[in-house]
């Protein structure tokens, strides 16, 4: 574990302000921190403290010690996600990647929700925040080639029928497997561009930017906020149309898959069988809806629970990860059954990843739809996409829907499917 702690004693300064407009539009080039949904959200400046290694107790302890010692003056007391916040970003599996978890708390954070707008300060001084001036606008990537490396569709779609073979044989009931796309560009990549456009064209989903990992998740591993606990599953995907009738048939052709269904149920009852010890009065949907997002559909359910006194949003995210939406069913041997055949680190990419206030209260999404930017070569990004597979899956449409859930970071990266 690393930490970098403040030189003295930290408070915290919440203002009430006027609606500053659009967020995205006062990030900074660098050093900045972004948590994006329907126009609302926070984005942070620059990092007072910082956290990195360790495992989801440690960053929760690390989190609840510095509160602890922190004053904070408040004009927003009653609206939960205000005041002093860790961002937060942990891999999938830390013991198989070079990639560590961390949490990060900006010195200053920029927020509006609920149709409320604020700043907050942490310093070592009882400072009054300031608005910062609007950036630049951010710079479109250009030039973007794809690199060499990674499994092609062939390949790909080998360790597919291996993994299904395995199911087949009784090993286990479903393994997510992924893969991943490095892309390099003329020029360092603008991470400002990639979050406008992103928060833009899936307003819908959680645009989250934590230390370079960037991406836009439909998938909300849990919210906490006033002691009710909520956790959306995702799983069971097709591709969309474009035409509305046709989407209207595919959505109901996804409603009733048999294979999709049996995918979808595995992940509820994961999600469901981990907030148990640390809820009560749990309520599991009987039936998925139909999420429907600019590119996929998904079959969907949200549980939702009373959480226990005392667990915070991280140590929730810590005892849910990993879901079988992103792992598997039984955890354990989906776990060594992706170390044994992906041949990928993946990173944060399908980890935890949100923010935390200082009572506990936080959401953590998954990591997906997402992109992990170079920190030594800042003009490349790692792109990724995954599926679940099943006894009665097959390799071509997997590989298929691997290409759908790459399209979002294809679309604000530029890049052509011929050139993918």
């Amino acid at each position: 574990m690393r930490h970098h702690e403040p030189l003295g004693r930290l408070r915290a300064r919440t203002i009430e302000i006027a609606d500053p407009g659009e967020l995205t539009s006062y990030l900074p080039a660098q050093d900045a921190v972004a948590w994006l949904r329907r126009g609302e959200g926070m984005i942070g400046f620059g990092e007072v403290a910082r956290f990195s290694g360790g495992t989801f107790a440690d960053a929760d302890a690390w989190w609840s010690g510095l509160c602890a010692d922190l004053e904070h003056d408040s004009e927003l007391l009653d609206l939960s996600g205000t005041g002093p916040l860790a961002f937060g970003s942990f891999p999938f599996a830390a013991e198989h990647s070079r990639s560590e978890g961390l949490l990060l708390v900006p010195r200053l954070i920029l927020g509006r929700r609920r149709g409320r707008s604020w700043l907050t300060l942490v310093s070592e001084s009882d400072a009054t925040p300031q608005l910062p001036p609007r950036q630049d606008p951010p710079t479109a990537p250009t030039g973007l080639r794809r690199d060499a490396g990674g499994l092609d569709e062939a390949e790909w779609r080998g360790i597919v029928r291996a993994a299904v073979a395995r199911i087949g044989a009784g090993e286990l009931s479903k393994v997510v497997l992924a893969r991943a796309e490095v892309h390099t560009a003329e020029q360092p990549l603008d991470p400002r561009w990639l979050v406008s456009q992103l928060s833009q064209q899936y307003r819908d989903c959680w645009t989250y930017d934590v230390s370079g990992l960037i991406g836009a998740s439909p998938e909300m591993l849990l919210r906490r906020e006033g002691g009710l606990v909520t956790s959306r599953v995702l799983a069971g995907t097709i591709r969309r149309n474009g035409a509305e009738e046709l989407d209207l048939k595919l959505a109901r052709s996804l409603a009733r898959s048999g294979k999709n269904l049996v995918e979808h149920e595995l992940a509820v009852a994961s999600v469901a069988e981990a907030l148990a010890p640390f809820t009560s009065g749990m309520n599991v949907p009987d039936a998925p809806y139909v999420l429907e997002l600019p590119n996929v559909m998904h079959l969907a359910s949200d549980v939702t629970a009373v959480v226990r006194p005392g667990v915070s949003a991280l140590r929730l995210a810590g005892e849910l990860h990993p879901t079988a939406a992103v792992c598997g069913t039984p955890t354990a041997a989906a776990a060594e059954l992706i170390a044994e055949v992906e041949q990928l680190d993946r990173g944060r990419y399908s980890g935890p990843v949100g923010w935390l206030d200082a009572h506990g209260d936080g959401e953590f999404a998954i990591a997906l739809r997402c992109g992990q930017i170079d920190p030594e070569r800042p003009e490349s990004i790692r792109i990724f996409a995954g599926c679940g597979i099943v006894a009665e899956s097959d390799p071509g449409e997997e590989w298929a829907e691997t290409v759908a859930k790459l399209l979002p970071m294809h679309q604000v990266l530029g890049i052509t499917p011929e050139a993918s």
